[in-house]
């Protein structure tokens, strides 16, 4: 067997707590990628402020040894959840030492294999607790410096939080060292690794800038990380407080939980937001990347003390990543974006009753409402006003916790705006202010084009054709014209062709996809412009575009899949999964059938990531093209770590259970399942 170590040195400076100060911890740290599981020595030095029996760290299904205290063995309590060093503790310095052991069963996620030579290790705390693999603290108030120094294979990236300070190579094998500077709480803790590239660039203000690839994706880098260094020196400048880390890095992992993770210094994120150029108009990792950085000051730098306070974090990355996008799209995107945002808070709020201010809110409320609260009050007290409240917020409360009387405190300050009465229309009610929100929306042009056409919406065709004709026509922001498009949804085609033709005409990718979202049936007469959006540089308008013109129109099948035969698309390979499927339910296109079935089956294992596999199953599924391995691959989906993943899994073999023949496969397929696999199946057989 054999075994990858990591030594980890990790320094805290913990915020104060009644009776507890952890100064310092030293982790000698050793992975086994094929085990899955993680152990290492401990060593923490901290200071007693007031006597106290019981010390606490936070420890998920860990197992402890050699536990000592200032040198000497010691009682403990291991409860699976926490080691509680039990001690008449008095005021003083103290060290503890212990060896730890776990086999996480989240938190940390491997992938891959060293046979492969694709081992991929990556974390994520928040939500799932850093407890899980070291042991640390899950409440957020306790603050951390961490110091890791990490040796793994030479042919290996290690990323982590902070500064590298150096690397070594030692028989085979590289040493890394990270340090961190300022304190942060530990679900900000990460660990990535994999093959990656790495390309450097420097803020204006001199902070290196680390973007990292799979060494696959290198000819992807500029897509990817394109406007990357413009969103970081724009936030800087505008938040005006420096950014506190001394060093950015961003890296893709495989098959990761949700879109990103704003890490201390190093945030992690899906790589479905790896693309190309083509890629990048429908799948841009622009807000998301905009999103996490901003939390390296609302969330990082300043952590809220308890969900309470939640939007302090989410609703304020959510807000400056809109102005960091309105710096590179523009006004009439930032207004569109806040009146899409509007019209989904509006709706949510006929059945979301859980204001701003309340842990249990959703993410709508925390991030979307919490956005449209900065928004209006940085429009009621002014640019100046704002921008030097949330400057000296930052800087009072730097590396602590805060809340939302923290933050109004600095308002206060500087004007006299009445915070009691919009803290109870936006962060204490469940009502959207429409009134306001309109006030604000109109004053931008494209927004006051947008309320007129929606005024429209129930008038006859006839009626508003001429109007809307203009509109098409002018120079309005696209998301107008979007608009358009969908309003004619229901009218009848004759009517409607040549707003339809004159959508297509402005080239713009949005309008046109609308356009191509638009038909389920696609009149001859219209064949020719249609097919158009077959060359527009998108792969989400050539998927739907391919998909409705084979369907309409047979006798031209041939030409489409002729036509898109060597198209790939997204990294989850959107448009050959397709392209697959039709080609298998085409019975006179000349092909090897069994190898392209072959092929589609081979997009639904283990041998890719979630997305690529669910885009396969879903085609499979749909289009009846079900054998035993593909039953295997979709039970496999229901053990997958990502939820979404697992939850399409079960949902889709539920459905196959209601069909007796397909409940009778399934059945057969069980001795050929691993142990977690039919545990699941089992499971499902007997709902």
């Amino acid at each position: 067997m054999k075994y990858l170590f990591f030594f980890i040195s990790t320094f805290i400076f913990a915020q104060q707590t009644q009776f507890v100060d952890f100064k310092s911890v030293l982790g000698k740290i050793a992975i086994n990628p094929i085990e899955k599981t993680v152990s290492g020595d401990v060593d923490y030095n901290f200071d007693v402020l007031k006597s106290i029996d019981t010390i606490k760290i936070d420890a998920q299904n860990m197992e402890f040894s050699d536990l000592k205290l200032n040198g000497k063995s010691i009682k403990f309590l291991n409860t699976q959840k926490q080691l509680q060093i039990i001690f008449p503790f008095k005021k003083g310095k103290n060290n503890v030492t212990f060896h730890f052991s776990a086999k996480p069963k989240q938190t940390m996620y491997f992938l891959g294999s060293l046979a492969n030579d694709n081992v991929q290790i990556w974390t994520q705390g928040q939500g799932k607790y850093t407890s899980h693999w070291f042991p640390s603290f899950d409440d957020v108030n306790e603050k951390v410096v961490f110091n890791l120094k990490i040796v793994f294979h030479k042919d290996y990236q290690v990323i982590s939080n902070g500064t590298l300070k150096f690397k070594s190579g030692l028989d085979g094998l590289s040493v890394w060292q990270y340090q961190m500077q300022k304190p942060m709480s530990s679900y900000l803790l990460m660990l990535a690794i994999g093959k990656f590239k790495k390309n450097i660039q420097k803020s204006k203000s001199g902070i290196p800038l680390e973007m990292y690839l799979e060494l696959k994706d290198g000819a992807k880098f500029e897509p990817t990380y394109r406007d990357s260094k413009r969103m970081f020196d724009f936030l800087e400048k505008e938040i005006g407080v420096k950014f506190p880390w001394g060093i950015y890095k961003q890296a893709p992992v495989r098959n990761f939980l949700y879109a990103g993770m704003e890490n201390t210094s190093a945030t992690l994120f899906n790589t479905r937001y790896v693309v190309d150029s083509i890629g990048f108009e429908d799948r841009s990792y622009t807000n998301v990347n905009a999103h996490e950085l901003a939390h390296q000051w609302f969330g990082n730098l300043v952590t809220a003390e308890s969900g309470k306070h939640h939007w302090l974090q989410e609703g304020f990355a959510t807000y400056y990543a809109l102005l960091a996008e309105k710096e590179i799209y523009g006004e009439d995107y930032f207004y569109s974006k806040l009146y899409e945002s509007a019209q989904q808070l509006k709706f949510a709020s006929r059945t979301d009753t859980i204001p701003v201010l309340n842990p249990k809110a959703s993410s709508l409320t925390f991030y979307q409402k919490g956005a449209w609260a900065l928004f209006v009050l940085q429009e009621e007290i002014g640019d100046k006003a704002f921008q030097k409240a949330v400057k000296n917020y930052l800087k009072k409360h730097a590396f602590q916790s805060v809340n939302t009387s923290d933050f109004f405190a600095e308002i206060k300050n500087i004007s006299d705006y009445d915070l009691d009465n919009f803290s109870k229309v936006w962060l204490e009610s469940s009502v959207f202010n429409t009134q306001q929100d309109n006030d604000l929306l109109l004053k931008n042009k494209s927004i006051q084009s947008l309320f007129e056409v929606e005024k429209l919406k129930n008038q006859p065709l006839s009626e508003k054709k001429e109007f809307l004709e203009k509109i098409l026509q002018s120079e309005v922001h696209f998301t107008v014209k979007e608009a358009i498009v969908n309003q004619l949804k229901e009218d009848l085609f004759q009517e409607k062709e040549s707003l339809l033709i004159l959508a297509l005409e402005t080239k713009n990718i949005s309008v046109r996809q609308a356009v191509a979202a638009s038909f389920n049936e696609i009149p001859e007469n219209f064949r020719a412009q249609y097919e158009t959006l077959l060359e527009d540089k998108s792969y989400k308008t050539q998927e739907m575009a391919l998909y409705n013109l084979w369907n309409n129109f047979p006798e031209q099948r041939i030409l489409y899949l002729d036509k898109s035969k060597n198209w790939m698309g997204f990294n989850d390979y959107n448009l050959r999964t397709l392209w697959l499927t039709l080609t298998l339910s085409t019975p006179n296109y000349t092909a090897d059938r069994v190898a392209l079935a072959n092929e589609l089956v081979h997009y639904s294992s283990i041998n890719y990531e979630a997305n690529t596999r669910q885009n396969a199953l879903e085609k499979l599924l749909s289009f009846k093209i079900i054998n035993n391995v593909v039953l295997e691959n979709l039970v496999n989906a229901t053990t997958h770590h990502m939820w979404q993943f697992s939850k399409f899994g079960r949902d889709n073999i539920r459905k196959l259970l209601k069909n007796p023949a397909m409940r009778a496969s399934l059945e057969r397929i069980v001795p050929n399942l691993n142990e977690a696999e039919q545990f699941q199946l089992n499971r499902l057989l007997k709902e």
